[in-house]
């Protein structure tokens, strides 16, 4: 990959995978990103609702996570299975609870030049997350799994 960093980023480079690039893409943005502070309830929602937001950690695509209105979201790991959940602001932090996991999962969000930056508990040794740019790809949710 590093061989077409170069190229890629001049729009010439076809050998790589259009995830290699964003990968690619996701470590340039998050090392120039400069954070700001955490963002409230209400500026993570207005920033994301109606969005679907492709994250990034450590150099590599993550997930992809759907935000709908009333608080409501689906996340994917980008496998096809899709997660319905909510989200709310709890001491600083953005919480998210899905329908298979009951335990909250709390991030603090700050947005800089590259987009949103989240996390995980506020915690800097812990994951931190990277929006990546606008990547002209659709979150893909499978349906429900049945048998016979």
């Amino acid at each position: 990959m590093g061989n077409c960093l170069l190229a890629m980023l001049t729009g010439i480079c076809q050998n790589v995978p259009m995830l290699g690039r964003i990968a690619i893409l996701l470590t340039l943005s998050a090392q120039a990103a400069t954070a700001q502070s955490a963002l409230s309830g209400a500026e993570f929602d207005t920033y994301t609702r109606g969005k679907t937001m492709f994250y990034g950690f450590q150099g590599t695509v993550y997930g992809v996570e759907r935000y709908l209105p009333n608080r409501r979201v689906i996340w994917s790991f980008l496998d096809g299975n899709c997660k319905e959940g909510v989200w709310y602001e709890q001491a600083g932090q953005i919480c998210f609870v899905y329908e298979d996991r009951i335990d909250p999962q709390c991030w603090v969000f700050t947005k800089s030049d590259g987009g949103l930056i989240a996390l995980f508990e506020g915690n800097s040794d812990a994951t931190e997350l990277y929006e990546a740019e606008d990547i002209n790809e659709e979150m893909v949710c499978l349906g429900p799994e049945v048998g016979v």
